[in-house]
């Protein structure tokens, strides 16, 4: 399974209008096949160089098996039309919020796509770390994405 995005390759700079400076759109992705037995997808984006430590980005899971990409600019809805719910990123808010990095060295950012072979009845606004402690076991395949920003 490979994860792309029309908006920037991998190891390359994110446009500023899916940043917190810019329009704070999510970026369109799009992935390959998954494995047989995939019964949804989960994504995250997390910033492993945040000053903190690791800042989630974005939550969001119970993609349908069927689907092969995120349209540009996700609402922050805690549910959407295909059934997908939005956990919440680390500034407390639901969905995807831009990366808005301190001046310095860029960093990455990872958007990681999960097939799962099973659906979860969590509710909308879960943590990254509560999602992911519930998927082991779960996991069929993940691709990447990686894109840097800085300023």
């Amino acid at each position: 399974m490979q994860l792309t995005s029309d908006a920037f390759t991998n190891n390359d700079a994110i446009p500023v209008r899916f940043t917190a400076r810019g329009g704070n759109f999510s970026p369109p992705l799009a992935w390959s096949e998954p494995p047989a037995g995939t019964k949804c997808f989960a994504l995250v984006c997390i910033d492993p160089d945040a000053p903190r430590g690791t800042f989630t980005h974005w939550v969001i899971f119970n993609i349908p098996a069927n689907a092969r990409a995120l349209k540009e600019g996700i609402p922050p809805k805690p549910m959407l039309l295909d059934g997908e719910i939005q956990g919440s990123n680390d500034l407390g808010d639901l969905g995807y919020t831009g990366p808005d990095p301190p001046a310095g060295k860029p960093h990455r950012y990872f958007f990681k796509l999960f097939a799962l072979d099973t659906t979860f009845d969590f509710p909308p606004g879960i943590a990254h770390a509560e999602l992911r402690a519930r998927t082991p076991g779960h996991v069929l395949a993940e691709a990447q994405l990686i894109g840097t920003y800085g300023i």
